[in-house]
């Protein structure tokens, strides 16, 4: 359970220096307001029964504040995009930039090229300065305008480059392995003396990030995805004994799979890692899949990136660059075992596996997508230009909230076998609540 300590935001001290921004103070005078600095939301909305657990725990709500630290004329900002690519990273960077540039009249912005690893002196990528001329357009199209990369930098050289750059704040856009690099920043900053915000702005297209109810690009995900299923059904029903595999991000979340599968209405069963599934034997995937060739003559599977890891142990040698281990192919898996399953039960399958996983990552965001990434760009700068640091723009009951990086960088969010997402995936695809081990 939370404790009020848990979401204790730092500051790096006290806000002295009148906000240029203009807002009011006065609710009902029709002028947009400040937040006050003890403006706060509650951790949940769902409460039991018995008063004591409700533990009182409230996070530090997001928003511009009448008071700033830092003086804008004397302030430099830096942008940094970590990790895999996601529709809306190049959204963020242009609202960060114009939100510092003509909201708050900080001039000095600065976008580190290619990751963590364009804070290291040694790596021979030199920022580039970001002007509202520079980020025009960059919303338009997908990826970032900065690049982006994964794994560590050491932190006393990365701090060593920003001081060295007079930066006063850095903007860290990425999952939670940026964000724990992020956190490591803040700490290193203030082990050498020097006043460092630094903000995190949540980027996963997997959508699992604790306390972050939703983070940009998954529902163009989402959106893309459904598109992409669409094609499969057409594919399978067009087949005999047609079968469309369709394999979609979530390496440890399945929220786009049952997103998409809910959005398209038209997928049989939908494998996630937060579900333990059996292969083989009665009640088993292949076990269902005969069942609906024989019955129906064709289906469409979807399954997350991260599910059936007991079909293929990871190997823990094997690891991306950010330290991750890199489980084996499970469509590629599934497709070879469905593809032999049905030949040695002499049954005509026709299997289509499909992964259209970098083109839903390198697409620009959609609409809904674009207005959550200038939301977040825009309260990360009211929160950096305020002295916050060690901080990430959560979203949470439809509120943007400031929530201490430690909390999302040690527990993922993942899907609830009990959720309502869940229960209309079911509900859609007429799956069994368990696809064999019913004691799993």
């Amino acid at each position: 359970m939370l404790r009020p300590e848990d979401v204790a935001v730092k500051s790096l001290g006290e806000c002295r220096i009148p906000s240029p921004i203009g807002l009011s103070t006065v609710l009902g005078d029709g002028i947009v307001n400040y937040v006050p600095d003890d403006a706060r939301m509650p951790a949940t909305v769902e409460l039991s029964s018995d008063v004591s657990e409700r533990g009182g725990v409230y996070f530090e709500k997001a928003g511009p504040r009448k008071n700033i630290y830092f003086d804008p004329e004397k302030t430099s900002a830096a942008i940094v995009t970590c990790g895999g690519l996601c529709p809306g990273l190049n959204n963020v960077i242009r609202s960060l930039v114009l939100q510092l540039h003509y909201h708050y009249g900080v001039k000095d912005i600065l976008g580190i090229r290619f990751g963590y690893g364009g804070l290291d002196p040694d790596s021979g990528c030199e920022p580039i300065a970001l002007t509202p001329e520079l980020v025009e357009d960059i919303h338009k199209d997908g990826g970032t305008v900065l690049g982006s990369s994964r794994g560590p930098v050491e932190m006393d050289k990365a701090v060593g480059f920003l001081r060295d750059r007079r930066i006063n704040i850095l903007f860290c856009i990425g999952g939670d392995g940026t964000q724990r690099g992020a956190e490591c920043l803040s700490e290193e900053a203030d082990r050498q003396g020097y006043p460092l915000s630094v903000i995190g702005i949540p980027k996963t297209i997997d959508n699992d990030i604790k306390y972050v109810s939703r983070t940009f690009g998954y529902y163009t995900a989402v959106d893309k995805a459904r598109e992409v299923i669409d094609c499969a059904h057409n594919e399978a029903r067009s087949a005999r004994g047609g079968i469309a595999l369709v394999k979609l991000m979530g390496r440890d979340a399945g929220f786009i799979a049952a997103g998409a599968a809910v959005a398209s209405q038209d997928v049989n069963i939908t494998l996630v890692p937060e579900l333990y599934f059996d292969l083989d034997g009665p009640g088993g995937l292949l076990d269902l899949l005969m069942k609906r060739i024989t019955g129906r003559g064709h289906a469409v599977v979807v399954v997350a990136e991260g599910a059936g890891r007991h079909l293929l142990p990871a190997d823990e040698e094997t690891r991306d660059a950010s330290g991750n281990v890199l489980p084996g192919d499970i469509g590629v898996f599934l497709a070879g075992r469905i593809k032999s399953h049905f030949k040695d039960q002499n049954i005509p399958a026709t299997v289509k596996y499909i992964d259209p996983s970098y083109i839903l990552r390198s697409i620009p965001a959609n609409c809904e997508d674009a207005l959550l990434c200038d939301q977040m760009a825009r309260n990360a700068v009211h929160a950096a230009m305020a002295g916050r640091t060690d901080m990430l723009i959560g979203y949470r009951y439809d509120v943007f909230i400031h929530v201490p990086i430690s909390l999302v960088a040690s527990e993922k969010k993942q899907m609830s076998p009990e959720s309502e997402l869940w229960r209309s995936v079911l509900a859609a695809t007429g799956q069994p609540m368990r696809i064999g081990a019913p004691d799993r």
